[in-house]
């Protein structure tokens, strides 16, 4: 591995703990500034429509806004509130694809106030603007939720885990 491969990967990990920890914080404007300008965000936790599909920052930026809005990103399980959210980035694989470009998979775990809430898999692929790495597609798939979760509605919980996103 040369030097400018470790640096782009420490550079790309960087990003990811910058996006986690501004989604947590619902810091949107730094959220939504981890994306490139056409980045894709989308989610489907049961291919039944329950899930994002976001097409630009602009929508990701409105997106994680509403998640500041009283009611839509507290979520509630049998009168429990969210009061914190924790992602939790474990195994990731980064590929470098190109000079300006690399894909990668990541395990992931939220722990709210219920404790572990739910789990699964970022599919992401980057590019490097400008100098830095931004996402430019991200792919989340839930593949475990608790039963009394806050954050994943029951009509989206998963069932069976898959091996592949």
């Amino acid at each position: 591995m040369t030097p400018e491969e470790m640096l782009a990967r420490e550079a790309i990990r960087a990003l990811m703990a910058r996006c986690t920890q501004a989604g947590d914080s619902l810091r949107a404007e730094d959220y939504a500034g981890c994306f490139t300008e056409d980045g894709t965000l989308q989610t489907g936790i049961d291919g039944g429509g329950h899930g994002l599909d976001l097409h630009s920052r602009a929508e990701i930026l409105a997106w994680q806004t509403g998640m500041r809005e009283p009611g839509k990103g507290m979520g509630t399980s049998a009168g429990v509130q969210l009061k914190f959210a924790r992602h939790n980035l474990t195994t990731c694989q980064i590929e470098l694809t190109g000079p300006d470009s690399a894909k990668a998979r990541t395990y992931w775990f939220v722990n709210t106030n219920i404790g572990p809430d739910h789990s699964g898999v970022y599919r992401d692929t980057f590019r490097r603007v400008q100098g830095e790495w931004l996402i430019a597609a991200r792919r989340v798939k839930t593949e475990w939720a608790a039963e009394n979760s806050l954050m994943v509605p029951p009509e989206s919980r998963p069932g069976q885990l898959t091996a592949e996103v």
